[in-house]
């Protein structure tokens, strides 16, 4: 029996984000990764664990280097930190998560095979596997808040539109479906604080940094695909999902408030991968409070050291 998700005595509810690990073969930069997972955990005594996708790197190598030739086991190291210490967690895949050697039904499978894994293939019938939401309950037993957890697609599939894939039509019309679910009989403004978590970031973090204040570092470009899907649109019009969390860019971790609703990077978790010389690794911490529609962030890091306030970012130019 997996253990419920629940907020504590105290109220809160603390979800620690872990992105682009890019375990390979358990070499010393994957070892590095799982101390500095570990030692986040030990610190942040997280209620959930989130990884948002790419804990893998199944996808091709440079002449040399040593491909990711068993990606059932690699997974099961990757995440070994979190199942061992008995915290719930959840996953989403990321576009090199099931790229090569691995398909998603196959991984999902090893995913799902974890004792404290609280993840869901989800509906078999729309976009993208694992497409799934995981409930808060409150004090009184009933869902508090919840967490709408998306497949973002890994490469386009229509030929003349080169780039990464996107959230598709059928995934939003579930997820509006959702949202409805779980606050029956509810208006938009009244329904249950939710959160939303996927891998590749959509084009409204590149509108937000352009146009408005943001927070954080942001040293590439928003890799987000070619066209706009309209997920945005969705959560606007759902009206129950305070912010939104993603990975794929490893070294942007910014975040700020579009619309309404606050649009955040994870922080890069994995050495296995490209980075940024004095960008340490780590994760980003959330907090919800019972009650209240509105969350809290910082970044935890390998050091073990807290940034909770980070750089500002002015817009340019705002139009």
């Amino acid at each position: 029996m997996k253990r419920p998700l629940a907020f504590r005595e105290n109220g809160t509810f603390t979800i620690v984000q872990f992105t682009d690990i890019h375990w390979k073969d358990g070499r010393p930069e994957d070892l590095r990764s799982r101390r500095m997972m570990q030692s986040i955990i030990e610190l942040e005594q997280p209620d959930l664990v989130i990884f948002t996708g790419d804990v893998i790197y199944t996808g091709p190598v440079d002449s040399g280097n040593q491909a990711c030739e068993h990606p059932e086991q690699a997974f099961r190291n990757a995440v070994s930190a979190v199942e061992a210490c008995g915290i719930p967690w959840a996953f989403v895949f990321g576009n090199h998560d099931a790229e090569q050697r691995i398909n998603p039904v196959e991984l999902m499978r090893v995913v799902q095979e974890h004792t404290h894994s609280v993840t869901k293939a989800g509906p078999r019938d729309i976009a993208g596997l694992g497409n799934y939401t995981l409930e808060i309950a409150g004090a009184n037993g009933l869902p508090a808040a919840v967490l709408y957890l998306l497949d973002s697609g890994s490469y386009s599939t229509v030929e003349s539109i080169p780039g990464y894939g996107w959230i598709q039509q059928s995934q939003l019309r579930w997820l509006m479906d959702e949202s409805t679910r779980v606050n029956p009989g509810r208006s938009p403004g009244d329904k249950l604080p939710a959160l939303a978590f996927f891998h590749i970031p959509i084009p409204e973090y590149q509108l937000m940094w352009d146009s408005q204040v943001c927070y954080g570092n942001k040293y590439e470009p928003v890799c987000c695909a070619k066209v706009n899907s309209g997920l945005f649109a969705a959560l606007l019009e759902m009206g129950d999902v305070m912010g939104t969390f993603c990975g794929h860019d490893h070294v942007n971790d910014f975040h700020g408030q579009y619309q309404g609703i606050r649009l955040c990077y994870g922080r890069s978790s994995g050495h296995s991968t490209y980075g940024r010389e004095g960008m340490l690794r780590g994760g980003r911490v959330i907090q919800m409070c019972e009650g209240e529609r509105e969350f809290d962030t910082w970044l935890r890091l390998e050091d073990g050291s807290v940034v909770k306030e980070q750089p500002e970012h002015q817009p340019e130019t705002a139009t």
